[in-house]
Protein backbone atom coordinates (compact mmCIF):
# COMPACT_ATOMS: atom_id res chain seq x y z
CA UNK A 1 0.00 0.00 0.00
CA UNK A 2 3.19 2.46 0.60
CA UNK A 3 4.11 1.90 -2.82
CA UNK A 4 0.59 2.29 -4.34
CA UNK A 5 0.24 5.74 -2.72
CA UNK A 6 3.23 6.64 -3.21
CA UNK A 7 2.80 6.51 -7.04
CA UNK A 8 -0.60 8.04 -7.23
CA UNK A 9 -0.48 10.78 -4.31
CA UNK A 10 -3.24 9.03 -1.80
CA UNK A 11 -2.41 9.27 2.33
CA UNK A 12 -2.56 6.12 3.42
CA UNK A 13 -2.89 5.31 7.40
CA UNK A 14 -2.21 2.20 8.71
CA UNK A 15 -4.04 2.35 12.64
CA UNK A 16 -3.08 -0.92 14.58
CA UNK A 17 -6.13 -2.70 16.39
CA UNK A 18 -6.28 -3.80 19.95
CA UNK A 19 -3.40 -6.15 21.75
CA UNK A 20 -2.33 -7.35 25.07
CA UNK A 21 1.44 -7.28 23.97
CA UNK A 22 3.51 -4.14 24.44
CA UNK A 23 4.56 -4.50 20.88
CA UNK A 24 1.30 -4.32 19.64
CA UNK A 25 1.44 -7.94 18.22
CA UNK A 26 -1.23 -9.75 17.38
CA UNK A 27 -3.89 -6.94 17.27
CA UNK A 28 -7.59 -7.54 16.43
CA UNK A 29 -10.52 -5.00 16.02
CA UNK A 30 -14.07 -5.44 17.28
CA UNK A 31 -15.61 -5.86 14.21
CA UNK A 32 -18.70 -7.36 15.49
CA UNK A 33 -18.48 -11.36 15.92
CA UNK A 34 -15.05 -11.10 15.43
CA UNK A 35 -12.35 -11.21 16.46
CA UNK A 36 -10.79 -11.71 19.94
CA UNK A 37 -9.88 -9.84 22.36
CA UNK A 38 -11.54 -6.25 21.14
CA UNK A 39 -14.91 -7.97 20.82
CA UNK A 40 -14.91 -9.60 24.08
CA UNK A 41 -13.62 -6.22 25.45
CA UNK A 42 -16.52 -4.44 23.40
CA UNK A 43 -13.89 -1.55 22.56
CA UNK A 44 -14.94 1.77 21.28
CA UNK A 45 -13.43 0.96 17.56
CA UNK A 46 -16.01 3.40 15.59
CA UNK A 47 -14.27 6.09 18.20
CA UNK A 48 -10.74 4.95 17.47
CA UNK A 49 -11.50 5.52 13.71
CA UNK A 50 -13.19 8.93 14.48
CA UNK A 51 -10.22 10.45 16.15
CA UNK A 52 -7.92 9.19 13.52
CA UNK A 53 -9.79 10.95 10.77
CA UNK A 54 -10.06 13.99 12.46
CA UNK A 55 -6.36 14.12 13.51
CA UNK A 56 -5.30 13.33 9.53
CA UNK A 57 -7.56 16.03 8.22
CA UNK A 58 -6.09 18.43 11.00
CA UNK A 59 -2.89 17.51 9.79
CA UNK A 60 -2.73 17.04 5.85
CA UNK A 61 -5.32 18.00 3.12
CA UNK A 62 -7.83 15.43 2.57
CA UNK A 63 -10.91 15.19 0.36
CA UNK A 64 -13.64 14.14 3.06
CA UNK A 65 -15.54 13.06 0.02
CA UNK A 66 -12.58 10.63 -0.90
CA UNK A 67 -12.37 8.40 2.45
CA UNK A 68 -12.18 4.58 2.15
CA UNK A 69 -11.22 1.93 4.33
CA UNK A 70 -9.44 -1.46 3.40
CA UNK A 71 -7.73 -4.66 5.46
CA UNK A 72 -7.47 -8.11 5.26
CA UNK A 73 -9.09 -10.64 7.54
CA UNK A 74 -10.67 -8.87 10.84
CA UNK A 75 -8.99 -5.56 9.47
CA UNK A 76 -11.58 -5.84 6.72
CA UNK A 77 -14.12 -6.81 8.83
CA UNK A 78 -13.95 -3.87 10.32
CA UNK A 79 -14.10 -1.63 6.96
CA UNK A 80 -17.32 -3.59 7.13
CA UNK A 81 -18.78 -2.65 10.08
CA UNK A 82 -17.51 1.10 9.32
CA UNK A 83 -19.54 0.47 5.95
CA UNK A 84 -22.07 -0.40 8.72
CA UNK A 85 -22.25 2.51 11.10
CA UNK A 86 -20.26 4.83 9.09
CA UNK A 87 -21.47 4.98 5.80
CA UNK A 88 -21.16 8.98 5.56
CA UNK A 89 -17.75 8.72 6.06
CA UNK A 90 -16.55 6.32 4.00
CA UNK A 91 -16.86 6.73 -0.11
CA UNK A 92 -15.92 2.84 -0.41
CA UNK A 93 -14.55 0.04 1.34
CA UNK A 94 -12.36 -3.20 0.12
CA UNK A 95 -12.10 -6.33 1.93
CA UNK A 96 -9.62 -8.55 1.13
CA UNK A 97 -9.76 -12.46 2.87
CA UNK A 98 -12.55 -11.29 4.83
CA UNK A 99 -16.34 -11.76 5.26
CA UNK A 100 -19.01 -8.96 7.12
CA UNK A 101 -19.45 -10.57 10.56
CA UNK A 102 -20.97 -7.44 11.68
CA UNK A 103 -23.94 -8.01 13.91
CA UNK A 104 -25.79 -4.97 13.16
CA UNK A 105 -26.06 -3.00 10.08
CA UNK A 106 -28.16 -0.75 8.92
CA UNK A 107 -26.62 1.71 7.22
CA UNK A 108 -28.28 5.59 6.41
CA UNK A 109 -26.93 5.71 2.92
CA UNK A 110 -25.33 3.22 0.35
CA UNK A 111 -21.54 2.23 0.39
CA UNK A 112 -19.66 1.37 -2.85
CA UNK A 113 -18.31 -2.33 -1.99
CA UNK A 114 -15.23 -4.77 -3.70
CA UNK A 115 -14.69 -7.95 -1.99
CA UNK A 116 -11.34 -9.63 -2.91
CA UNK A 117 -11.30 -13.52 -2.23
CA UNK A 118 -9.02 -16.83 -2.48
CA UNK A 119 -11.70 -19.25 -3.71
CA UNK A 120 -9.03 -21.75 -2.13
CA UNK A 121 -8.56 -19.47 1.46
CA UNK A 122 -8.30 -21.96 4.00
CA UNK A 123 -8.52 -19.95 6.97
CA UNK A 124 -11.48 -17.52 6.09
CA UNK A 125 -13.09 -20.07 4.05
CA UNK A 126 -15.16 -18.49 0.73
CA UNK A 127 -18.24 -21.11 1.53
CA UNK A 128 -18.12 -20.12 5.35
CA UNK A 129 -16.57 -21.07 8.47
CA UNK A 130 -13.01 -21.10 10.13
CA UNK A 131 -10.69 -23.22 8.68
CA UNK A 132 -8.54 -25.48 10.83
CA UNK A 133 -5.32 -23.56 10.90
CA UNK A 134 -7.14 -20.71 13.29
CA UNK A 135 -6.89 -23.38 15.64
CA UNK A 136 -9.21 -22.15 19.10
CA UNK A 137 -12.23 -21.06 16.77
CA UNK A 138 -14.15 -19.33 19.89
CA UNK A 139 -10.87 -16.26 19.60
CA UNK A 140 -12.34 -15.74 16.13
CA UNK A 141 -15.85 -17.14 14.31
CA UNK A 142 -18.04 -18.81 11.83
CA UNK A 143 -17.80 -16.44 9.28
CA UNK A 144 -20.07 -15.78 7.07
CA UNK A 145 -19.71 -17.18 3.56
CA UNK A 146 -18.37 -14.92 0.79
CA UNK A 147 -21.80 -14.78 -1.71
CA UNK A 148 -23.72 -14.57 1.25
CA UNK A 149 -21.52 -10.96 2.46
CA UNK A 150 -22.06 -9.95 -1.39
CA UNK A 151 -25.65 -10.99 -1.86
CA UNK A 152 -26.22 -8.99 1.47
CA UNK A 153 -24.62 -5.60 0.09
CA UNK A 154 -26.41 -6.03 -3.07
CA UNK A 155 -29.75 -6.11 -1.42
CA UNK A 156 -28.76 -3.46 1.26
CA UNK A 157 -27.59 -1.28 -1.84
CA UNK A 158 -30.33 -1.81 -4.25
CA UNK A 159 -28.47 -3.30 -6.68
CA UNK A 160 -29.62 -4.67 -9.77
CA UNK A 161 -29.64 -8.49 -8.97
CA UNK A 162 -27.89 -10.08 -11.85
CA UNK A 163 -23.88 -9.13 -11.53
CA UNK A 164 -21.96 -8.74 -14.94
CA UNK A 165 -18.29 -10.05 -15.52
CA UNK A 166 -15.95 -6.75 -15.25
CA UNK A 167 -12.47 -8.98 -15.26
CA UNK A 168 -11.57 -11.82 -16.78
CA UNK A 169 -7.97 -12.74 -16.53
CA UNK A 170 -5.80 -16.44 -16.43
CA UNK A 171 -6.48 -17.31 -12.36
CA UNK A 172 -9.04 -14.20 -11.60
CA UNK A 173 -12.60 -13.34 -12.31
CA UNK A 174 -14.24 -9.72 -11.36
CA UNK A 175 -18.50 -9.48 -11.27
CA UNK A 176 -20.37 -5.86 -10.35
CA UNK A 177 -23.50 -5.56 -9.67
CA UNK A 178 -24.44 -2.03 -10.90
CA UNK A 179 -26.14 0.27 -10.93
CA UNK A 180 -27.10 0.35 -7.08
CA UNK A 181 -28.56 3.38 -4.96
CA UNK A 182 -26.65 6.13 -4.84
CA UNK A 183 -24.33 5.40 -7.55
CA UNK A 184 -22.37 2.88 -5.66
CA UNK A 185 -21.63 -0.76 -6.70
CA UNK A 186 -20.70 -4.11 -4.89
CA UNK A 187 -18.03 -5.73 -6.70
CA UNK A 188 -16.45 -9.28 -6.13
CA UNK A 189 -13.09 -10.37 -7.30
CA UNK A 190 -12.33 -14.67 -7.09
CA UNK A 191 -8.41 -15.80 -7.33
CA UNK A 192 -8.36 -19.49 -8.12
CA UNK A 193 -5.54 -19.65 -5.69
CA UNK A 194 -3.59 -17.79 -2.89
CA UNK A 195 -5.27 -19.01 -0.32
CA UNK A 196 -4.99 -16.66 2.64
CA UNK A 197 -3.01 -13.54 1.42
CA UNK A 198 -3.21 -10.31 -0.34
CA UNK A 199 -3.23 -10.84 -3.84
CA UNK A 200 0.25 -10.09 -5.38
CA UNK A 201 1.81 -9.12 -2.18
CA UNK A 202 5.11 -10.35 -1.18
CA UNK A 203 4.31 -12.04 1.71
CA UNK A 204 2.96 -15.84 1.94
CA UNK A 205 0.87 -16.55 4.60
CA UNK A 206 0.84 -20.29 5.17
CA UNK A 207 2.03 -22.70 2.50
CA UNK A 208 0.43 -21.31 -0.34
CA UNK A 209 1.96 -18.23 -2.69
CA UNK A 210 0.05 -15.20 -2.95
CA UNK A 211 -1.63 -15.06 -6.16
CA UNK A 212 -0.65 -12.88 -9.18
CA UNK A 213 -3.17 -13.47 -11.15
CA UNK A 214 -4.48 -9.34 -9.92
CA UNK A 215 -3.19 -6.58 -7.87
CA UNK A 216 -5.40 -6.16 -4.62
CA UNK A 217 -3.71 -3.10 -4.73
CA UNK A 218 -4.30 -1.91 -8.17
CA UNK A 219 -7.96 -3.23 -8.59
CA UNK A 220 -8.84 -1.46 -4.98
CA UNK A 221 -7.51 2.01 -6.16
CA UNK A 222 -9.33 1.44 -9.47
CA UNK A 223 -12.78 0.87 -7.54
CA UNK A 224 -12.13 3.52 -5.19
CA UNK A 225 -11.46 6.39 -7.91
CA UNK A 226 -14.35 5.00 -9.70
CA UNK A 227 -17.07 5.16 -6.58
CA UNK A 228 -15.86 8.28 -5.79
CA UNK A 229 -15.98 9.59 -9.61
CA UNK A 230 -19.73 7.82 -9.33
CA UNK A 231 -20.69 9.57 -6.09
CA UNK A 232 -19.45 12.64 -7.36
CA UNK A 233 -21.33 13.00 -10.67
CA UNK A 234 -25.05 11.79 -8.38
CA UNK A 235 -24.44 15.00 -6.51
Amino acid sequence: MISKSESTGFVAAFPNGCSKLPSGKFATWNAGSCCGGARDQDVDDLGFVRKIISNVNGQLNIDRNRVYATGMSNGAMMAYRLACEMPGTFAAIAAVASTDNTVRCEPRTPVAILHIHAHNDDRVQFDGGAGKKFGDTSKVTDFTAVPATVAKWVVQNSCKPTPQRVLTTPGATCDRNAPCQGHTSVQLCVTETGGYSWPSGRKARGDEPTSQAISANDVMWTFFIAASDARGAGR
